[in-house]
Parts: C-alpha cells; sequence; structure tokens
C-alpha cells in the first residue's frame, strides 16, 4: 500500500523549479534546460523516487548521493543520432534534488535502473512519535 507524501514548501524553491521547467515555449525536454520527471511516494515501508533516464547507462551516465537528508539524482544526457545526410546531438547535465522524509535510513538506500527508470529505495524507520510537550520549569 503507498500513500502520499506530505512536505513542507520552500516557496523560492517552487519559484526557481517553475522558472526553469516552465520558461518560454516550454523548454523542458527539448534540451535547452534538461528535465528528469520524477515521482515519488512510501510504499510497504520504503521511501520510494523513480526518475525517468531512458538511453543513460547507469554506471556512466548517473550518480545518486545522500548527503543529511537530501537524496540527488544527477548525471549527463550525451546522445548523438546520424543518418545519411543528418546528424543530431542532445547533451546537457541534470540534478534533481529531494528532502528525505522523517525516519528515513540514508545508510541503507538502493538504486535500480530498469527499462529507462532509475529507481531509489529508502527504509523508513517505525512512524516517528507526534509532537511532545515540554515542560518550562522556573528557577
Amino acid at each position: 500500500m503507498s500513500k502520499e507524501l506530505t512536505r513542507t514548501t520552500n516557496p523560492l524553491a517552487e519559484m526557481l523549479e517553475w522558472l526553469d521547467l516552465a520558461g518560454p515555449r516550454g523548454r523542458k525536454g527539448v534540451g535547452l534546460a534538461p528535465y528528469v520527471r520524477v515521482e515519488d511516494f512510501v510504499e510497504d515501508g520504503s521511501y520510494v523516487l523513480r526518475a525517468e533516464v531512458p538511453g543513460l547507462d547507469p554506471d556512466e551516465d548517473v550518480e545518486v548521493t545522500v548527503q543529511g537528508d537530501v537524496l540527488t539524482i544527477s548525471g549527463e544526457r550525451r546522445e548523438e543520432k546520424k543518418d545519411r545526410n543528418h546528424q543530431e546531438f542532445h547533451y546537457g547535465s541534470f540534478r534533481r534534488s529531494v528532502t528525505l522524509p522523517p525516519g528515513a535510513d540514508a545508510d541503507a538506500v538502493e538504486a535500480s535502473y530498469t527499462d529507462g527508470v532509475l529507481e531509489v529505495k529508502v527504509p523508513i524507520a517505525e512512524e516517528q512519535a507526534g509532537a511532545r510537550t515540554v515542560p518550562v520549569t522556573r528557577s
């Protein structure tokens, strides 16, 4: 069973993402702003992130890193198409970062690549206890 994640949002980060992905003439996916579509959810006690990276070699072109509570997928797309009278290049670097949910075990991250989809799984500890009130004592 999967459930939707709730995140605190950063208005500045959302604005920068909007500017980068929804710029003039919808730049995403046309080679001007390399774009990687991702989906994330919690399923069976793990945080799961899936990224569409077709045509990439996961050993050569993709890197998955975790620093603190931030998971980052980065890489470089290099594609060349040639036929008799035409040659085309598509290339560029990409980077997507997400904040891991509370309780995520950053030391147990697993990543796999199948049919152009990179899947990263991060185990999540049992649900964290809710907020508690701390008594304030007088001196």
